[in-house]
C-alpha cells in the first residue's frame, strides 16, 4: 500500500505520523509541493492522502501556485473516498477543496492547548479509544469552516473548528505529529522553546499514545 504525503515547507513534515505508517508497511511517497514536485495526475497506485501544514495561507495561491493544484488534487481524493488527512494547513486546503470558507480565526493559537471532542467527535472512528479532551501542538492564525456534509470533531473556546471529518477526509487543526527535532526548529529563537520543550516532556508519552491511536484508526478505513 503506498500514501502519497504533500508537504508544503521543508521544516513541517510528517514526523510520528510519517514513522506510524512505514511501521505498517505502508510506501511514503512525497510530494515536496516547495521543491518544485508535481502531484499525480490521478489517484491510481494511492491508498491514502496526507496534507502537512505550513506557514502559508490557503488564499495565496498567486504566490503559491502548487495551491491550486493541490485543491482539485484533494477534491478528486475526497470525492473518491479515499482516506486522507490533513494537518493545519492541509485541513484548511481539504476543507477549501471541499467548498468550505477558511478564515481568521477568532484567536490566534501558538503552543500546548486542549481541544475537546465533540459528540460527534467521540463517536467517530477517527478518535474512538481516545479521551474526550485532548493536550495538542497549536500553530495557526486561520480557522478552517465545516464543509457542507461534514462534521465537527472537536472544538476549543478560542478556536471552535478544530477536527472534522467528510466522507473519509479528516482534517485536524491541530498537531499531534510534532518530535522534539520539530519543536526545536519551529521555535529555534524564540523565548518559548525551553517551555514548549518542557512541556513536550511532561505530555509525551499520552501524546504519543494519543497519535499512535488516531494514526491507527484513520488507516484502518483501508481494511
Amino acid at each position: 500500500m503506498k500514501a502519497l504525503i504533500i508537504m508544503h515547507v521543508e521544516s513541517e513534515g510528517p514526523g510520528t505520523l510519517g514513522t506510524f505508517v512505514e511501521s505498517q508497511g505502508m510506501q511514503p511517497a512525497f510530494a515536496r509541493l516547495y521543491a518544485g514536485d508535481d502531484l499525480p495526475q490521478d489517484l491510481s497506485g494511492l491508498d491514502a492522502v496526507i496534507s502537512m501544514g505550513g506557514p502559508i495561507n490557503v488564499y495565496e495561491e498567486d504566490e503559491y501556485p502548487f495551491l491550486r493544484d493541490e485543491t482539485l488534487f484533494l477534491h478528486k481524493a475526497v470525492s473518491a473516498n479515499m482516506p486522507v488527512m490533513g494537518i493545519c494547513l492541509g485541513a484548511q486546503m481539504i476543507a477549501k477543496a471541499s467548498g468550505a470558507l477558511v478564515t481568521k480565526s477568532p484567536q490566534k493559537e501558538v503552543g500546548w492547548c486542549k481541544v475537546s471532542l465533540t459528540e460527534e467527535g467521540r463517536g467517530d472512528i477517527l478518535f474512538q479509544g481516545l479521551p474526550d479532551e485532548l493536550d495538542v501542538l497549536q500553530w495557526h492564525g486561520d480557522m478552517f469552516h465545516i464543509p457542507e456534509g461534514g462534521t465537527l470533531l472537536a472544538t476549543s473556546d478560542a478556536c471552535p473548528h478544530q477536527a472534522f471529518r467528510i466522507r473519509n477526509a479528516f482534517g485536524l487543526q491541530f498537531h499531534v505529529e510534532v518530535t522534539p527535532e520539530i519543536l526545536s526548529q519551529w521555535f529555534e529563537g524564540t523565548a518559548e522553546l525551553d517551555e514548549i520543550l518542557a512541556a513536550y516532556g511532561g505530555l509525551n508519552k499520552d501524546l504519543a499514545t494519543c497519535a499512535e491511536r488516531m494514526y491507527r484508526n484513520f488507516l484502518g478505513i483501508l481494511r
